[in-house]
C-alpha cells in the first residue's frame, strides 16, 4: 500500500512538471482585445522650453538606473525648420515620467558631406543584447533654411535627401558611433516605394529571431517636388544594424489616401505584432486626425485593432483640464519588463501669433 502511494505521488508531480515545462515554453496567448488606456497626466512630464522647439522624443533606462531621452530639437527663432536644422539632444531623469533636464547633444552637425552631416531627427532609442542603438534619420544639403516663425516652408532638397541611419553605444551616455553609409538608402529603382526617400524608423526584436523594422518612404511615380505616394515598408534583418532586406509590399494602407499614415512605433506584445500609428486624416476611424493602433501576426500583414482609437488630440492634465492641441504624434512607448508604462508624443500648440510652440509629453499608462 505504501510503495502504491509513493508511485502515486511520483507519477503525478511528474506529470506536473512535465505539463509546467509546457506551458512555459509555450507561446504567449493573444490577446485580440488588447486596449492602451491612460492616466492623467503629471504638470511635471511636459519638457519644453521658451527658446527651443522640442519635438519627439525616446526615452530608455541605463545602467545608472536614469532615465535617458533622446529628442529632437532646434531654436525657436529659426521656424519650423526642422528639415534642415534639427538635432538629436539627450536629457536624463529619476522617472520616465520626468521632470528631464537637458545634458547634452547626441547627433549634432557634421558636415554636408556626411549624408546626415546637417540634420539628424526622429530618434528612437532601444537596448538589444546589451548594447544601444539609436534610430533616426539624418539629411543633407545646401543648409539653407527657408521658415520664418509662424509660416512653414520646406527646403525640399533637405527633405528628399532624407534616409535612416542608426548609431551604436555601450552606455546611452555615450560615445555614440556614427556610420558613414545609411542603414536604409533610398532605392535606386525608379518604380520603388522608397525611390525618393526613407525615413522615420520603428524597429522591435521578432520573437523568433531577428528584427523587424517599418518605415516611412515616399517613390516618384507622383511627379511634385515632394514625390509620392507617402506609404510604410517593411525590413527585415538578422542583426540591428543591417543589413536589411526590403519588401515591396506597402503597409498601413487606406483606399483613396496617397498619404493616410505617419510616424508609426512597432512592438511585439501578448501574441502580436502592434503599432500605434498616427492616423493623418481619419482614413481609419472617424476621429480624424489622431492616435490609432494597428497589429499583425506576422509583422507585414496590418490591421485595426479592435481597440484602434488611441488618442484624439488632446492631453489630460492631472490639474483636471483638457488640453486640445494642433498635433499629437511621434508616439513613443517606453516599455518595462515586456510592458508599456509611457507614451511619448510630440505636440504643439499656436501663440496668439500664429506661432508654434512644440514640446515633449510623458503619458502614463494603465496597467
Amino acid at each position: 500500500m505504501v510503495k502504491k502511494i509513493i508511485y502515486l505521488i511520483v507519477v503525478t508531480c511528474f506529470i506536473f512538471s512535465c505539463g509546467k515545462g509546457k506551458n512555459e515554453t509555450m507561446e504567449p496567448v493573444k490577446d485580440d482585445n488588447y486596449k492602451l488606456e491612460f492616466d492623467k497626466v503629471a504638470l511635471k512630464s511636459k519638457f519644453e522650453s521658451d527658446s527651443i522647439t522640442i519635438w519627439g522624443a525616446s526615452i530608455i533606462k541605463g545602467q545608472d538606473s536614469l532615465y535617458h531621452m533622446f529628442y529632437s530639437r532646434w531654436k525657436k527663432d529659426l521656424g519650423w525648420a526642422w528639415v534642415t536644422h534639427s538635432e538629436i539632444a539627450h536629457a536624463t531623469s529619476k522617472s520616465p515620467f520626468g521632470p528631464f533636464i537637458h545634458k547634452d547633444v547626441t547627433l549634432g552637425v557634421r558636415g554636408a558631406e556626411f549624408w546626415d552631416g546637417l540634420c539628424t531627427h526622429n530618434p528612437t532609442v532601444h537596448k538589444f543584447d546589451g548594447k544601444y542603438y539609436l534610430y533616426y534619420m539624418g539629411n543633407t544639403g545646401d543648409g539653407v533654411n527657408p521658415c520664418v516663425p509662424g509660416k512653414i516652408k520646406y527646403n525640399w532638397t533637405h527633405r528628399n535627401n532624407q534616409r535612416i541611419g542608426v548609431a551604436v553605444a555601450d552606455d546611452p551616455n555615450g560615445p555614440w558611433k556614427r556610420f558613414d553609409t545609411p542603414l536604409i538608402d533610398a532605392s535606386s529603382d525608379e518604380n520603388a516605394l522608397d525611390a525618393l526617400l526613407a525615413n522615420n524608423p520603428s524597429i522591435t526584436k521578432r520573437p523568433d529571431g531577428g528584427y523587424l523594422m517599418v518605415y516611412k518612404a515616399v517613390g516618384k511615380k507622383i511627379k511634385k517636388i515632394s514625390g509620392g505616394p507617402v506609404v510604410h515598408c517593411v525590413a527585415t534583418s538578422d542583426s540591428p544594424t543591417g543589413p536589411f532586406k526590403k519588401y515591396d509590399k506597402p503597409v498601413f494602407t487606406a483606399k483613396g489616401h496617397d498619404f493616410p499614415a505617419e510616424d508609426p512605433f512597432i512592438w511585439y506584445e501578448k501574441g502580436k505584432y502592434r503599432a500605434i500609428v498616427k492616423d493623418m486624416h481619419g482614413a481609419f476611424t472617424d476621429a480624424g486626425q489622431a492616435l490609432v493602433l494597428f497589429e499583425s501576426e506576422d509583422g507585414f500583414d496590418w490591421n485595426l485593432s479592435k481597440n484602434g482609437l488611441v488618442s484624439k488630440l488632446e492631453i489630460n492634465w492631472e490639474d483636471g483640464t483638457t488640453q486640445k492641441v494642433d498635433h499629437l504624434e511621434r508616439p513613443q512607448l517606453y516599455i518595462e519588463n515586456g510592458k508599456p508604462i509611457a507614451l511619448l508624443c510630440a505636440s504643439d500648440v499656436k501663440d496668439e501669433k500664429g506661432v508654434l510652440h512644440a514640446f515633449n509629453v510623458q503619458i502614463p499608462i494603465k496597467n
